[in-house]
Protein backbone atom coordinates (compact mmCIF):
# COMPACT_ATOMS: atom_id res chain seq x y z
CA UNK A 1 0.00 0.00 0.00
CA UNK A 2 2.98 2.45 0.78
CA UNK A 3 4.33 1.42 -2.16
CA UNK A 4 1.17 2.28 -4.25
CA UNK A 5 0.97 5.65 -2.40
CA UNK A 6 4.79 6.70 -3.30
CA UNK A 7 4.09 5.71 -6.94
CA UNK A 8 1.47 8.19 -7.27
CA UNK A 9 3.00 11.14 -5.36
CA UNK A 10 5.90 10.38 -7.44
CA UNK A 11 4.44 10.42 -10.60
CA UNK A 12 2.06 13.32 -9.70
CA UNK A 13 5.36 15.32 -8.67
CA UNK A 14 6.81 14.41 -12.58
CA UNK A 15 3.69 15.55 -13.90
CA UNK A 16 3.98 18.91 -12.39
CA UNK A 17 6.67 20.26 -14.98
CA UNK A 18 4.86 18.36 -17.89
CA UNK A 19 1.78 20.58 -17.09
CA UNK A 20 3.75 23.74 -17.05
CA UNK A 21 5.24 23.32 -20.06
CA UNK A 22 2.03 22.58 -21.77
CA UNK A 23 0.34 25.50 -20.14
CA UNK A 24 -0.22 28.35 -23.20
CA UNK A 25 1.50 31.72 -21.98
CA UNK A 26 -0.73 34.46 -20.88
CA UNK A 27 -1.71 36.89 -23.84
CA UNK A 28 0.26 39.90 -22.18
CA UNK A 29 3.00 37.28 -22.14
CA UNK A 30 2.89 36.84 -26.23
CA UNK A 31 3.16 40.71 -26.43
CA UNK A 32 6.67 40.76 -24.32
CA UNK A 33 4.64 42.64 -22.07
CA UNK A 34 4.74 41.92 -17.97
CA UNK A 35 2.11 41.72 -15.70
CA UNK A 36 1.49 41.53 -11.78
CA UNK A 37 -1.55 41.43 -10.04
CA UNK A 38 -1.41 44.31 -7.57
CA UNK A 39 -4.97 43.58 -6.18
CA UNK A 40 -4.19 39.91 -5.54
CA UNK A 41 -6.37 39.26 -8.63
CA UNK A 42 -6.35 35.63 -9.46
CA UNK A 43 -5.12 33.74 -12.84
CA UNK A 44 -8.60 33.41 -14.53
CA UNK A 45 -9.29 37.06 -13.58
CA UNK A 46 -6.42 38.50 -15.33
CA UNK A 47 -6.57 36.76 -18.35
CA UNK A 48 -10.18 38.01 -18.45
CA UNK A 49 -8.43 41.65 -17.93
CA UNK A 50 -5.80 41.30 -20.06
CA UNK A 51 -8.43 40.37 -23.21
CA UNK A 52 -10.22 42.95 -22.27
CA UNK A 53 -7.70 45.04 -22.37
CA UNK A 54 -6.01 43.86 -25.52
CA UNK A 55 -9.76 44.60 -26.95
CA UNK A 56 -9.27 48.33 -25.91
CA UNK A 57 -5.78 48.37 -26.66
CA UNK A 58 -6.76 47.86 -30.44
CA UNK A 59 -9.83 50.01 -30.38
CA UNK A 60 -7.96 52.96 -28.93
CA UNK A 61 -4.71 52.61 -30.54
CA UNK A 62 -6.08 51.54 -33.99
CA UNK A 63 -3.28 48.57 -34.11
CA UNK A 64 -3.72 44.45 -33.24
CA UNK A 65 -0.21 43.23 -32.88
CA UNK A 66 -0.99 40.20 -34.26
CA UNK A 67 -1.93 41.66 -37.59
CA UNK A 68 0.44 43.53 -37.55
CA UNK A 69 2.94 40.40 -37.10
CA UNK A 70 1.57 39.34 -40.55
CA UNK A 71 2.28 42.60 -42.21
CA UNK A 72 5.55 42.66 -41.07
CA UNK A 73 5.65 39.71 -42.81
CA UNK A 74 4.20 40.32 -46.09
CA UNK A 75 6.51 43.79 -46.23
CA UNK A 76 9.56 41.65 -45.30
CA UNK A 77 8.33 39.23 -48.41
CA UNK A 78 7.68 41.82 -50.88
CA UNK A 79 11.17 43.57 -50.09
CA UNK A 80 13.44 39.73 -50.53
CA UNK A 81 11.04 39.67 -54.14
CA UNK A 82 12.20 43.07 -55.47
CA UNK A 83 15.57 42.41 -54.08
CA UNK A 84 15.26 39.34 -56.43
CA UNK A 85 14.29 41.54 -59.13
CA UNK A 86 16.36 43.60 -58.90
CA UNK A 87 19.24 40.96 -59.03
CA UNK A 88 17.68 39.59 -61.94
CA UNK A 89 17.31 42.94 -64.08
CA UNK A 90 20.49 43.58 -64.79
CA UNK A 91 21.52 40.71 -66.75
CA UNK A 92 22.57 41.34 -70.56
CA UNK A 93 23.46 44.64 -69.69
CA UNK A 94 27.24 43.42 -70.70
CA UNK A 95 25.71 42.73 -74.33
CA UNK A 96 23.55 45.86 -74.07
CA UNK A 97 26.63 48.14 -73.41
CA UNK A 98 28.49 46.29 -76.51
CA UNK A 99 25.56 47.34 -78.48
CA UNK A 100 26.01 50.36 -77.90
CA UNK A 101 29.73 51.04 -78.02
CA UNK A 102 29.87 49.00 -81.43
CA UNK A 103 27.65 51.74 -82.97
CA UNK A 104 29.62 54.54 -81.02
CA UNK A 105 32.70 53.24 -82.00
CA UNK A 106 31.75 52.63 -85.86
CA UNK A 107 30.52 55.75 -85.99
CA UNK A 108 34.20 57.27 -84.26
CA UNK A 109 36.44 54.77 -86.05
CA UNK A 110 34.54 55.94 -89.53
CA UNK A 111 35.40 59.30 -88.69
CA UNK A 112 39.00 59.25 -87.42
CA UNK A 113 40.82 57.51 -90.03
CA UNK A 114 37.91 54.95 -92.04
CA UNK A 115 38.16 51.82 -90.22
CA UNK A 116 34.95 51.36 -88.88
CA UNK A 117 35.31 47.77 -88.04
CA UNK A 118 38.22 48.38 -85.71
CA UNK A 119 36.42 51.48 -84.19
CA UNK A 120 33.19 49.25 -83.48
CA UNK A 121 35.31 46.22 -82.07
CA UNK A 122 37.10 49.20 -79.77
CA UNK A 123 33.77 50.53 -79.05
CA UNK A 124 32.11 47.15 -78.22
CA UNK A 125 34.76 45.99 -75.60
CA UNK A 126 34.07 49.59 -74.19
CA UNK A 127 30.32 48.83 -74.34
CA UNK A 128 30.55 46.15 -72.43
CA UNK A 129 32.90 47.54 -69.44
CA UNK A 130 30.23 50.32 -69.34
CA UNK A 131 27.20 48.48 -69.46
CA UNK A 132 28.37 46.08 -66.70
CA UNK A 133 29.51 49.31 -64.38
CA UNK A 134 25.86 51.08 -65.00
CA UNK A 135 24.13 47.84 -64.33
CA UNK A 136 26.11 47.17 -61.07
CA UNK A 137 25.71 50.46 -59.85
CA UNK A 138 21.71 50.65 -60.91
CA UNK A 139 21.53 47.68 -58.57
CA UNK A 140 23.35 49.01 -55.92
CA UNK A 141 21.27 51.98 -55.80
CA UNK A 142 18.02 49.61 -56.32
CA UNK A 143 19.31 47.71 -53.45
CA UNK A 144 19.47 50.73 -51.04
CA UNK A 145 16.00 51.87 -52.02
CA UNK A 146 14.88 48.70 -50.63
CA UNK A 147 17.08 48.30 -47.34
CA UNK A 148 16.23 52.16 -46.76
CA UNK A 149 12.14 51.34 -47.61
CA UNK A 150 12.19 48.25 -45.25
CA UNK A 151 13.77 49.99 -42.47
CA UNK A 152 10.87 52.73 -42.56
CA UNK A 153 8.60 49.88 -42.31
CA UNK A 154 10.36 48.21 -39.51
CA UNK A 155 10.42 51.86 -37.80
CA UNK A 156 7.27 52.44 -38.66
CA UNK A 157 5.93 48.60 -37.26
CA UNK A 158 7.75 49.03 -34.15
CA UNK A 159 6.42 52.69 -33.26
CA UNK A 160 2.95 51.32 -34.06
CA UNK A 161 3.84 48.28 -31.56
CA UNK A 162 4.41 50.99 -28.97
CA UNK A 163 1.30 52.66 -29.19
CA UNK A 164 -0.53 49.63 -28.27
CA UNK A 165 1.39 48.80 -25.62
CA UNK A 166 1.13 52.39 -24.29
CA UNK A 167 -3.07 51.61 -24.18
CA UNK A 168 -2.63 48.27 -23.18
CA UNK A 169 -0.55 49.15 -20.42
CA UNK A 170 -2.63 52.12 -19.37
CA UNK A 171 -5.66 50.12 -19.30
CA UNK A 172 -4.25 47.42 -17.28
CA UNK A 173 -2.68 50.18 -15.09
CA UNK A 174 -6.33 51.00 -15.17
CA UNK A 175 -7.22 47.92 -13.54
CA UNK A 176 -4.47 47.61 -10.30
CA UNK A 177 -2.31 45.59 -12.61
CA UNK A 178 1.52 46.78 -13.15
CA UNK A 179 2.19 46.49 -16.96
CA UNK A 180 5.84 46.45 -18.02
CA UNK A 181 7.12 45.53 -21.65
Amino acid sequence: MVKKILFVVVASLMAIPAAYAQAPASLAASLNVQVFPKAGQDAAQQSKDEAECYDWAVTNSGVDPFHLQKKEAEQTQQAQQASEQVAASGQGAGAKGAVRGAVAGAVIGEIADDDAGKGAAYGAAAGVVAGRRGARKAKEEAQADISQQQQQASQATAEEMKNFKNAFGACLEAKDYIAKY
